[in-house]
């Protein structure tokens, strides 16, 4: 009992490779997709970290620049 492949393939394993074929395209876009959505997060990350670190820079410099403010005196409490 030798079992030979057929010359043409079946109607089965042809829509078998279609499947695959598709889900290979989608698979391919989707990690593509993916993709560039991560870099444009990143992007933002930068922008939103370039935006912080400029707002710190202000506030030491005003921080700096500022005189330091002069403690109270608190005042004590007379025993009765």
């Amino acid at each position: 009992m030798s079992s030979k492949k057929s010359a043409e393939r079946s109607l089965e394993s042809i829509a078998r490779s279609e499947r695959q074929r598709v889900a290979a395209e989608e698979g391919a876009r989707a990690i593509a997709d993916v993709e560039r959505h991560a870099v444009d997060i990143r992007k933002n990350m930068a922008r939103l970290r370039e935006l912080r670190e400029a707002r710190e820079a202000a506030d030491a410099s005003l921080r700096a620049s500022s005189p330091a403010p002069v403690p109270k005196k608190r005042k004590r409490k007379s025993p009765r």
